[in-house]
């Protein structure tokens, strides 16, 4: 069944209607007909089993034929991802919401390659929350993550010392395997942390004193292992151990 987005403002009704972006994909792209059966997603864990009721030239109205209720995401993971050049941010955000991230602050850091003047920030923070809008269609998320204005490493910090568990990912000597901190910190609550951030840097890793400025604010520092990966690689990575780590059962 195809899958659309609505704000969580436009699925209150039991009729809805699809316009934009959305109406163009459904009847130009994906044909949709008169009574068929799709799903619409508001990003806030509901899920709404629509009908087709009509067709019109630039927008679609929408039967709500049932309405269910995803429980919210069980543990918070914050991705603080240096923004890499190019068009990576974006393939980033797609797996990153294929990965069920809760949060991801872009983070200008002081080896960033691409540069972004604040006159940019809110169209960027609009093109990749469409990018994460798309991701939650294509994996049937009930969820879209947040995603935050571009930030220093600096103003990142009350962010980080929200979460139960902030890991940060270093190239340094001193870098631990990222499965000894959720010991440490099973053994020290008796559970898994609910909520965990993790910090990835550009090409060439964070600064000296920007790893600090992190661990200073309570982030661990975690190796990825003996090779040394690019920042998109990094952050899957990351990711996926933090899933795994989370999700395993406890013994």
């Amino acid at each position: 069944m195809h899958r659309f987005y609505l704000p969580p403002s436009e699925c209150r009704a039991s009729s809805i209607s699809l316009a934009g972006r959305e109406a163009h994909h459904a009847l130009h792209v994906l044909r949709i007909r008169n009574g068929e059966a799709i799903t619409v997603l508001d990003g806030e864990g509901h899920v709404l089993l629509c009908e087709v009721a009509s067709l019109q030239r630039d927008h679609l109205r929408l039967n709500v034929l049932e309405r269910e209720s995803a429980p919210p995401l069980p543990s918070h993971i914050t991705l603080a991802q240096a923004i890499p050049k190019g068009k990576l941010f974006e393939a980033i955000i797609q797996k990153a919401t294929e990965l069920g991230v809760f949060r991801i602050v872009p983070l200008l850091t002081e080896r960033v390659v691409g540069k972004l003047a604040p006159e940019e920030a809110s169209h960027k923070v609009e093109k990749w929350r469409q990018v994460a809008i798309e991701a939650i269609k294509q994996c049937g998320s009930s969820w879209l993550p947040k995603i935050e204005t571009p930030l220093t490493v600096e103003k990142f910090l009350p962010l980080q010392t929200e979460v139960d568990l902030a890991l940060v990912g270093s190239l340094e000597p001193k870098s631990q395997h990222p499965r000894l901190f959720f010991k440490e910190f099973a053994q020290a609550h008796g559970k898994k942390p609910t909520t965990v951030s993790v910090g990835i840097g550009p090409e060439g890793d964070f600064t000296s004193a920007e790893l600090s400025t992190l661990e200073s604010a309570g982030a661990k520092p975690i190796t990825l292992g003996p090779l040394v990966l690019r920042t998109e690689t990094a952050a899957l990575y990351c990711l996926s151990f933090i899933n795994y780590e989370l999700q395993s059962p406890t013994t």
